[in-house]
């Protein structure tokens, strides 16, 4: 996900999901939602076929479902039928609560029915896109699908899904997954089916509903790649979104095959510049189009997110950089390769400012289990950090077992959900090395090394003393490379508070560079000491 700094009211205070409740009994396996909308009002009537596996013994089960409100917007539940017969139940503070007639025993499975409508506040935009045509559009990051869905709203919990949307005609509609209907009903509206049969969290499950222009910008290894924009910048916006045949063919060599059997990308009026939702990515309508193709690195982020957010997935907010700090530094890796190692190291050094920055005005760990707002895990931390710290990863491993802990751990967790250990558990396995301390330093630990560095030079030993001085709270263990004029690199070793070298040289150097490969994560000051 790119992200545009807009903070809406409703997202201010944080929601308790259902898979975050003590005690939750319920795994959902599969989704069916049948959506109708029209162009006379912003109501929605919903249809939800769910398909619930039991993790324990219950007689009850909660979904997460906003209820209707004073501004008399929220869902209004109007039946719940399991096999046709009625269910028990309340739907207070945006909660669904769910009765059976009897205990329901761990390991069995139920299909529900829940048939509700209402104003959705949230979640589903209903808005006029930039040319004042009326759109929809899904934008349920990060638990913002209770708005319209009667669901568990936690990236936790995956399951499969169906769409089935009715809307006026006039409309294409894009979802997760295959179409596998698109019928006229009386010409005057569209009945329009997908269905997707890997396992997603809600945050990427969406529709978008729009007058579209759309093109099949070509297919990679029987994938096809589409681009959906509206018809007023066609020309342009299929120019630029036509780079995600480029992009895509990198990261399936590189991390492993591509999940889902198509790949569309959206122009949309939605909150952010660019959301990874599974196979169907939207982009924001305001900045993505610009027929000269200045969203290169946008595309690949999100294309990257396929594999790290969509299929290995965070299995809590906090771990929030298993998909951002990712495709963050897939996206960088994809530059290496297409442009070359110096414009590498440019997205480096200007995201290593990005975090710099950040860290003078928030102090706090990349994993950080205080934020409640999952909103503010959209932050340097999550992004440029989390690459970062990919990137000193891979420079400690060498690309090798570098990318070849990337494709075990995408494997091993590829439709399931991992935590910051489960990755360096794989690069331990892979590389033989302890990496319990770095992984505590980077991700647990708040803030970088603030490094005063001052040097001094001996005409008489002919060498130069380097003081490598700590100013932080707690020392880091790390590597540091710097350079003796043009010629001599020398990496050291830092893992005291204050270090000293001494090395030999055939003179005064002109200058001394600290990282001038750029593969630290750190601020600070070189001076000369006479």
């Amino acid at each position: 996900m790119k992200k545009i700094w807009l903070f809406i009211a409703t997202l201010a205070s944080a929601l308790i999901t259902a898979a975050q409740r003590p005690g939750a009994a319920v795994d959902v396996q599969h989704y069916q939602f049948a959506i109708a909308l029209n162009d006379t009002n912003d109501l929605i009537k919903g249809n939800a076929a769910i398909e619930i596996l039991f993790t324990k013994d219950t007689q009850a089960i909660s979904l997460d479902l906003i209820s209707k409100d004073h501004t008399k917007k929220g869902m209004v539940v109007l039946q719940i039928t399991e096999n046709g017969k009625p269910l028990n139940f309340s739907h207070n503070n945006d909660l669904l609560i769910m009765r059976f007639p009897a205990i329901v025993k761990k390991g069995e499975r139920k299909k529900i029915q829940i048939i509700y409508e209402g104003v959705p506040a949230n979640g589903l935009i209903i808005t006029n896109n930039k040319f004042g045509h009326r759109v929809f559009f899904a934008d349920n990051w990060p638990n913002r699908a209770r708005h319209w869905l009667p669901c568990v709203d936690h990236p936790s919990d995956k399951a499969a899904l169906d769409f089935i949307v009715t809307a006026p005609a006039h409309y294409e509609v894009i979802s997760n997954g295959i179409k596998i209907e698109d019928t006229s009903l009386n010409g005057r509206q569209r009945r329009t089916h997908y269905s997707e049969t890997m396992p997603l969290s809600t945050k990427i499950m969406v529709i978008g509903v729009a007058r579209f222009a759309i093109q099949q910008a070509g297919t990679v290894q029987d994938i096809h790649v589409s681009s959906w924009v509206y018809p007023e910048e066609k020309d342009k916006g299929f120019y630029d979104y036509a780079l995600a045949v480029d992009i895509l063919p990198f990261f399936i060599k590189n991390v492993g095959p591509y999940a889902f059997k198509k790949l569309a990308n959206v122009e949309s009026t939605t909150m952010f510049g660019g959301m990874e939702n599974a196979s169907a990515i939207f982009y924001s309508d305001e900045t993505s189009i610009t027929g000269t193709r200045k969203s290169e690195a946008l595309l690949a982020h999100e294309i990257a997110h396929q594999w790290f957010g969509n299929m290995a997935t965070e299995a809590d907010w906090s771990h929030l950089w298993l998909s951002e700090g990712f495709a963050t530094y897939m996206t960088v890796l994809y530059f290496e390769h297409k442009y070359g190692i110096d414009t590498a190291n440019k997205m480096l050094a200007k995201n290593r400012d990005i975090v710099i920055d950040f860290s003078k005005k928030k102090l706090r760990p990349v994993v950080d289990t205080s934020v409640t707002n999952y909103m503010e895990l959209l932050n340097a931390n999550s992004y440029q950090k989390g690459g970062w710290v990919l990137h000193m990863l891979r420079r400690q491993l060498g690309d090798s077992l570098f990318w070849k802990s990337i494709r075990i751990y995408y494997s091993r967790y590829a439709g399931k959900n991992a935590v910051s250990n489960d990755l360096c558990k794989v690069m331990e396995e892979v590389s033989g090395a302890d990496l319990k301390p770095f992984f505590h330093q980077w991700l647990y630990t708040a803030g970088h090394p603030k490094l005063d560095i001052r040097w001094t030079y001996s005409a008489i030993k002919k060498a130069v003393n380097i003081t490598v001085i700590q100013q932080q709270k707690e020392p880091y263990f790390f590597p540091l490379t710097v350079q003796i004029g043009s010629e001599l690199k020398k990496q050291l070793t830092i893992t005291a508070s204050e270090t000293s070298f001494t090395l030999p040289v055939q003179s005064r150097p002109a200058t001394i560079v600290v990282d001038p490969q750029v593969n630290l994560l750190f601020e600070g000051s070189v001076r000369e000491i006479k």
